[in-house]
């Protein structure tokens, strides 16, 4: 077989790719409504009282781990193994955007829930993406 000739993936790749990248755009669209102050005024007051005490760092914070997720999946279907770091990245922001609300008393089942599973789908995507590495499926 000749050196340079492509690496075939499994099908699987695509879809696992495909599903992280829609799961973090839809974070960024949680981000994005979260940034208008009409979206913001007709939440739930439990919600609307994370999202206005949250420090602009955690904001920021919010933004670097859908948007890295994004980016990071991105590039692992453009076959590219930068994606293992944007991932990391990705994943410790939000680590950080979460840290003002530790301890919070009434946080909501449903945000933890959302938090956990960024959390989980994250140390995945690490992963997984070092795994295809590893196979030679990214470079």
């Amino acid at each position: 077989m000749d050196e340079t000739a492509a690496v075939r993936v499994h099908w699987s790749f695509w879809l696992i790719g495909a599903v992280g990248l829609i799961f973090n755009l839809i974070g960024c669209m949680n981000y994005v409504s979260q940034m208008n102050a009409e979206n913001v005024a007709s939440m739930p007051d439990v919600y609307r009282a994370i999202v206005e005490s949250r420090p602009a760092w955690g904001t920021g914070a919010f933004a670097i781990a859908v948007f890295g997720g994004s980016l990071g999946c991105i590039l692992l279907l453009l076959r590219k193994s930068v994606a293992v770091y944007v991932f990391i990245l990705a994943l410790v922001a939000a680590l950080v955007a979460q840290i003002p609300f530790v301890g919070m008393a009434d946080f909501p089942v449903a945000a933890w829930i959302g938090w956990l599973s960024q959390l989980a789908v994250g140390a995945f995507l690490i992963w997984y993406s070092k795994q295809t590495a590893s196979k030679g499926w990214i470079d």
